[in-house]
Order: C-alpha cells, then sequence, then structure tokens
C-alpha cells in the first residue's frame, strides 16, 4: 500500500525537526491538520505569559514598557519575522490585525498612485481582503475593484491598476501564486503589489526582496502559533517606506510620541505604520511562535512541508478509492501550499466525523475538507493515521449520523 506505516515511521525516524513536537502543548490522540487556521500552543508559552503576568506587569508595572522593552515589541518581533520571509530588519512590523493593515496598506498605495483607481484581485480570494479592499474603494470614492481569474491576472495588469493585491497561498485550494513574476509584471505597469502572507508565512520559503515584492501583511496565530487572535505583521519595502503615509494616524506611529504634541509628524520608516498602543501579552505570547519556527529554519520547514503534503494525498488516495473524493490541491509543490484540500458533496458531516474521531481539519464552503501541515509539530506517521480514519469513515457511512450536519458558527 502506498505510504504505508513502515515508510512513514522511517520518515519520522529521519526528520530532523522531529524534537519540536515535544515543545507544544497538543493533547493526546489528536492529529491536529488545522494549524493554517489557528496554530497549536507552545509549551514556553505559558510560561513566559506568567512571567509577563506575574513579573512584569505584577510587580514591574508601568516601567515594564522600559525595563523589559515592551515598547520596542513590534519592530523587535517585526525583524524577527523579517527573517522569515526574506525581508530586511526595519521593513516588517507588528501591528494590529491582517484586516486592519490591509486598509493601511491599501489606502497607502491608492494615494501613491494618484490617477490609477483601479485594485486588481482575484475572485474567491480570502474574503477579508475584498471586504477590506471595497472598504477603502467606498471611502475614497471612484475605485474600482477589478477581478481577474488566477491564470488571467498577468494579462489584466495596465495602466489603470494603482495596486494589484493577492494572497500568495489560496486559503481554500491552497494554489500559490508566482509572487515574483506577477510584481514583476505590476511593476512593467507601474502598479504597486501587496501580498498576504497569512497562509504563507512560518510554512513556506517566502522572499519578499527577492521578488521585488512592495507591500505584504500576514497574521501570527498560523504557522506562527501566536495564539488565537495574536498580532498581525505588515511589510513596507525599504525603498517605499519615506512616501507611503499609514490613513491610521495613532500615537504609535508618531515620530515622537511622548512628546505629546497636537500636530501629527510620521515617524521614520516603518515604525509610522503603526497605529494604537499593542496588545503587550499578545506580543509576548507570537514572539514565544517565531522564536520556535525561527530556530527550526525556514529551508528544513519548506522541505518537510512538502513531503507531508505529497504523503497526505498519495495516502488519502491510495485508501479512499472511489469514496467520492477529489483532489483540489495541486501535486505540484512548486505551486502548493502547506494544506491540502479535497471537495466532497458532503464535506460538513464528514470533517465533523474525522473531528470526532480526533483529526482536526476544517470545512471551508462549499464543499471543502482542508487539511493544514504545520511541519513544527505534524509528523508523518500522523499522515498515514489520518488517512486511515478518513477512509474509515467514508466506508462506513457514519458521517450520515444526523449530529455531524448540526452547523457551528466556526466551521
Amino acid at each position: 500500500m502506498a505510504a504505508d506505516l513502515t515508510d512513514l515511521r522511517a520518515l519520522d525516524a529521519a526528520d530532523p525537526l522531529r524534537s519540536f513536537r515535544d515543545r507544544f502543548d497538543l493533547p493526546q490522540g489528536v492529529i491536529y491538520l488545522d494549524g493554517n487556521s489557528l496554530g497549536a500552543l507552545p509549551k514556553a508559552t505559558r510560561e513566559r505569559l506568567k512571567a509577563a503576568v506575574d513579573e512584569e506587569w505584577g510587580k514591574g508595572l508601568i516601567r515594564s514598557w522600559n525595563s523589559h522593552d515592551w515598547i520596542g515589541a513590534p519592530a523587535r518581533i517585526g525583524d524577527k519575522i523579517a527573517g522569515l520571509i526574506g525581508a530586511k530588519a526595519g521593513e516588517v512590523i507588528v501591528a494590529d490585525s491582517t484586516s486592519v493593515n490591509l486598509f493601511k496598506l491599501i489606502t497607502a498605495a491608492l494615494r501613491a498612485r494618484p490617477g490609477r483607481r483601479v485594485i486588481l484581485t482575484e475572485p474567491g480570494n480570502f474574503p477579508t481582503d475584498l471586504y477590506i479592499a471595497r472598504g477603502v474603494a467606498e471611502l475614497i470614492g471612484d475605485v474600482e475593484i477589478k477581478l481577474a481569474p488566477a491564470d488571467q491576472i498577468a494579462d489584466a495588469i495596465d495602466e489603470q491598476v494603482a495596486l494589484v493585491m493577492l494572497t500568495h497561498v489560496h486559503y481554500k485550494t491552497g494554489a500559490r501564486h508566482d509572487m515574483a513574476a506577477t510584481t514583476r509584471r505590476a511593476h512593467e505597469a507601474g502598479a504597486l503589489a501587496l501580498w498576504d502572507l497569512s497562509h504563507s508565512c512560518g510554512a513556506l520559503e517566502v522572499d519578499l526582496n527577492g521578488a521585488g515584492a512592495d507591500l505584504a501583511v500576514g497574521c501570527g496565530y498560523k504557522y506562527l502559533n501566536g495564539g488565537p487572535g495574536a498580532p498581525a505583521f505588515l511589510f513596507v519595502a525599504e525603498r517605499h517606506q519615506a512616501a507611503l503615509r499609514s490613513p491610521l494616524t495613532g500615537w504609535m506611529g508618531h515620530a515622537a510620541g511622548f512628546d505629546f504634541v497636537d500636530d501629527y509628524q510620521p515617524a521614520d520608516g516603518i515604525a509610522r505604520f503603526l497605529c494604537g498602543t499593542p496588545s503587550v501579552l499578545a506580543m509576548l505570547a507570537l514572539e514565544v511562535g517565531v522564536d520556535l519556527v525561527a530556530e527550526a529554519g525556514m529551508p528544513a520547514l519548506a522541505a518537510k512541508s512538502r513531503k507531508l503534503c505529497s504523503a497526505f494525498v498519495e495516502a488519502v488516495e491510495s485508501r479512499c478509492v472511489g469514496s467520492g473524493l477529489t483532489l483540489v490541491t495541486s501535486r505540484d509543490d512548486a505551486v502548493r501550499g502547506s494544506q491540502v484540500s479535497f471537495a466532497h458533496p458532503d464535506a460538513y458531516p464528514i470533517m465533523q466525523a474525522l473531528i470526532e474521531r480526533g483529526v482536526i481539519g476544517d470545512f471551508r464552503a462549499p464543499d471543502i475538507l482542508r487539511f493544514g501541515f504545520t511541519p513544527l509539530y505534524v509528523g508523518f506517521k500522523d499522515v498515514g493515521h489520518a488517512a486511515d480514519i478518513l477512509a474509515d469513515i467514508l466506508s462506513s457511512g457514519m458521517w450520515r449520523a444526523p449530529r455531524f450536519s448540526e452547523r457551528s458558527a466556526v466551521t
């Protein structure tokens, strides 16, 4: 049988990242394949937050803004993330949410390209990206959101386009854009390129500067394991920082916020894209996850990601023949993220049955079973066991039980 347990155990034994699994607090009996939605809890996070609460906040009080460098956390963690995505120190800042950061950068980009009124993206992009773009368009006025299928994006970039806005890895299908080629085409037409790295950072090798990217955003709670609702990050290439201005002119983005003057003057560099006071505890939790990713190294993580995804596709297709599953994600590592998606007419109850059996993935409407592979804590044996359980659920028909069709608020 393809991807049999003996072969998978051998891969685990040879895995240079296998020791990282023990550094996460994963429940016994759970195969967690949803780290592309919410990463698992690093064991060190609990102790880091305890120290932050008991010592830094509890005893240091307001002094900890200086003595424990709370004030420097957005830039410090941003520099660490920069090393994971092919950016330089001073090009990434941790702040707010992905949605808020999109608003900042979309608005700044439109203002930097006067006379151009088109934001180009693709249909089916992650909804918040589309919603924020439409919100900016309504706010500014006379801005068009133009949609083109992924394979027609390059041809749709013309002299009217101010910004090409794409998600590097599609949240539903796992399809990966060619960042370098698309950015190059945008620049040829005089447009800027903004990339959402939420489903890339921490699992795939990303080279923003190598691709010539202008702008990027990403979240901290997926492959970076920063915790639910962890702060997000944004990237502005150094060459653009002096010219671009954030529309959210909060005091943390001021050149001298603690002078408490009435007039606003943006800070130099990436710091001008800060806004309000950061959530310090959330920042410190995120830093633990970022440090783990940096310690493992992106080349090793990306290599394991490719093997995990390929092994899962092979295992499912060999065990679930005739089950009605259709592979949606590409078989080609070069155009796939760290996830595998299958379509099935009854995807929702099947996923609920999987979760009850201890295999946690998620459902994406209308018909997608989505499985994410976080290389830090997912093993090759997990792949085989998950495929076996999926095959049993499909062959037994247990997913047809009425309880599995009751929709939860979060899917």
